[in-house]
């Protein structure tokens, strides 16, 4: 796979660009700032989007590799890494195959991505790769509900249309237990439900800290 993989959903990442700055107000941002608060030494961020992240690293970490693939999205990322109050490198590679060495990061950060990259398992392990014996992963990850008639309703949706037309996002990946797979250990995490605007439907959200074995 190259590590400069075309990803090109130019009206979803439009749409998602708007959507996420307007839920920054209704407690995204507060998510963001609760997902990195304690986080230090050098990050690696799959999936950064806009750059949201950015401006909520505490100034004890030292660097951060920050990868988006999408095209619009990555633009907007290098202009809120000039901004950013720690050093901030914006890359172009997907989530399966990261320029990094083995175990060169002190921590990893995942925020609404895993629901939209290609091979989910894959990618864990990638961040697994990366991620030095010991270290973290911070996570906020919409996840398949615990209700069975949506959890159906969300797979009959993963099955048909959704991915198309939301990017590739999926609703009803079963994410957490993917981070166990993948050699994470989940020390802590809270689970609530989140929309991020009036258009996108209720997601069940897992965000916590999980420890690389």
């Amino acid at each position: 796979m190259s590590r400069q993989a075309t990803v090109s959903h130019p009206l979803c990442a439009r749409l998602y660009a708007k959507q996420a700055e307007a839920a920054e107000s209704k407690g995204l941002a507060d998510q963001r700032r609760r997902m990195l608060v304690g986080l230090a030494g050098k990050v690696v961020e799959i999936g950064a989007g806009n750059g949201l992240n950015f401006g909520h690293y505490p100034s004890t970490v030292t660097a951060v590799s920050a990868f988006e693939p999408e095209p619009f999205l990555r633009t907007l990322a290098d202009q809120a890494a000039e901004n950013a109050p720690v050093a901030v490198s914006v890359g172009d590679a997907v989530a399966e195959d990261l320029p990094l060495g083995d175990a060169s990061v002190d921590a990893a950060v995942t925020s609404l991505v895993l629901c939209s990259v290609n091979d989910l398992a894959m990618a864990v392990a990638e961040l697994h790769r990366v991620v030095r014996p010991g270290g973290e992963l911070r996570f906020n990850e919409h996840v398949a509900s615990q209700h069975s008639l949506r959890r159906a309703l969300q797979r009959t949706a993963d099955a048909t249309v959704w991915p198309t037309i939301s990017g590739g996002c999926h609703l009803g990946r079963e994410t957490g237990a993917a981070l166990e797979d993948g050699g994470f250990h989940v020390e802590r995490v809270e689970r609530f439900d989140f929309s991020v605007s009036a258009l996108d439907p209720k997601k069940t959200h897992l965000l916590g800290t999980a420890r690389r074995v």
